[in-house]
């Protein structure tokens, strides 16, 4: 059967910039005139996305592949292709293990994809991806890789030093996503705070904020994985100037204790932080900080979380979420080992978030009466479930609102918080406009 024929179906594992990769060769494969499913049991080819990133993640991927290639075995899919980050950590492994993998591919290797199936890179598309989120958001993915020395970290293994896209190709890539209907567009990169300084010289995040938020048809635009150590204080301004930035900041911190940030190379210290936070909140005020943490680091002693727990107590981040360490191969903090045990991590990990609970209650109750926007995301026992500014998808709170006839699926509304629990809001419609 010629190739374009069959039908090719793309499993996409990991973060959201695995997303945006496959969405990338998902358009890509449809201007190559090639047949594409969403559904794994009427595909011919299969081509998993992988994620590399900690153990769990790379569990997932294996357990992925191996389901791929039983199907193969049995007849129901003729080829198997892995791409991404497992393949740029492990491809050799991945090659003796799983011998049935027909090819194999890096995080950016849609080129060889396409000639590997007879087609042909178009680079006049570059910036055209077919949207796989809900047509109302996107995410935008501003660099690529990382230059940032995180001991615990392999993604610079994974994706290479740091490489910004220029100023006019990320906005290129934004009209066109407008065009398809996106009306929150949301910012990542493995650290969006670097962006510009390889090759403006000067790190340029406030000004592309600035451009992207002059797009009219835009509603909303949320910022991800801010790195916190020297981090561009100018785009406060651009939060203060611009209400279409959503009042929302992701910022991951990792730790607190002073010995395990240092070990972890942070770059930072928790009076630093502390500091940081104070100058963001004083700047945004009712903006919602979100951050991650990891708990189980090879040097990590009980008071070191106890320290970590008080200052959770005193920071109070609207959103939170927690990781257990995971030692990765050919990372700096590989030869600390991995001692502490994987019930212990858990045990860490459940007493802070059970701190965070409390936290969030509090944060969310203090938000009744408030007027926001929130986006209408699906309807459900007769009511609308949406997301508020202060809400990323996926990770965050939802907002309940009463179904109302003049309201659709995809509005951006104007809402009032009427009540709140752990990790919900609810609220009623105020207004469309």
């Amino acid at each position: 059967m010629n190739t374009r024929q069959q039908k090719i179906n793309i499993i996409t594992l990991g973060c959201a910039k695995n997303t945006v990769d496959s969405e990338a060769l998902y358009s890509q494969l449809l201007h190559n005139d090639f047949t594409l499913t969403e559904q794994i049991d009427d595909a011919d080819i299969a081509i998993i996305n992988t994620c590399g990133f900690i153990d769990a993640a790379k569990r997932q991927s294996v357990d992925t592949i191996l389901a791929a290639v039983e199907r193969k075995s049995s007849g129901q899919l003729s080829k198997v292709y892995v791409m991404g980050c497992l393949v740029e950590r492990y491809k050799n492994d991945l090659q003796k293990e799983i011998p049935e993998i027909d090819n194999f591919f890096g995080s950016n290797e849609l080129p060889n994809i396409l000639e590997s199936l007879g087609g042909k890179y178009k680079y006049e598309l570059l910036g055209e991806r077919s949207v796989s989120t809900p047509n109302y958001f996107s995410y935008i993915k501003i660099s690529e890789g990382c230059d940032n020395p995180c001991s615990f970290c392999a993604i610079p293994l994974m994706r290479g030093k740091h490489r910004t896209k220029p100023v006019e190709q990320v906005m290129d890539e934004t009209m066109r996503l407008v065009e398809k209907g996106v009306k929150e567009l949301i910012v990542i990169g493995q650290d969006t705070t670097y962006y510009g300084l390889d090759i403006y010289g000067e790190r340029k995040l406030a000004s592309l904020l600035t451009s992207l938020a002059s797009v009219k048809e835009l509603e909303w635009i949320r910022l991800m994985y801010a790195f916190p150590a020297k981090f561009p204080a100018d785009i406060l301004d651009v939060f203060k100037s611009n209400p279409k930035l959503c009042r929302y900041l992701d910022m991951p911190i990792q730790h607190a204790a002073d010995n395990v940030l240092k070990s972890m190379r942070r770059g930072i210290t928790r009076r630093t932080t502390e500091n940081l936070i104070e100058t963001i909140r004083t700047a945004v005020p009712q903006i919602a900080l979100r951050t991650t943490l990891i708990v189980g680091y090879p040097n990590e002693t009980e008071a070191d979380i106890q320290e970590l727990a008080q200052f959770i107590r005193d920071v109070k981040f609207d959103r939170l979420g927690v990781f257990t360490y995971s030692q990765e191969d050919d990372t700096t903090a590989f030869g600390l080992g991995d001692p502490v045990p994987e019930e212990e991590k858990e045990r860490r990990k459940e007493y802070i978030m059970e701190i965070q609970r409390e936290i969030s209650l509090e944060k969310n109750e203090s938000r009744i009466g408030m007027k926001t926007r929130a986006v209408i995301e699906r309807s459900e026992n007769g009511s609308f479930v949406g997301r508020t500014e202060w809400d990323a998808p996926e990770v965050d709170n939802e907002v309940f609102i009463p179904a109302t006839e003049h309201v659709r699926v995809d509005d951006f509304v104007n809402v009032t918080i009427t009540d709140a629990t752990e990790y919900d809001l609810y609220a009623e419609i105020t207004s469309k406009e």
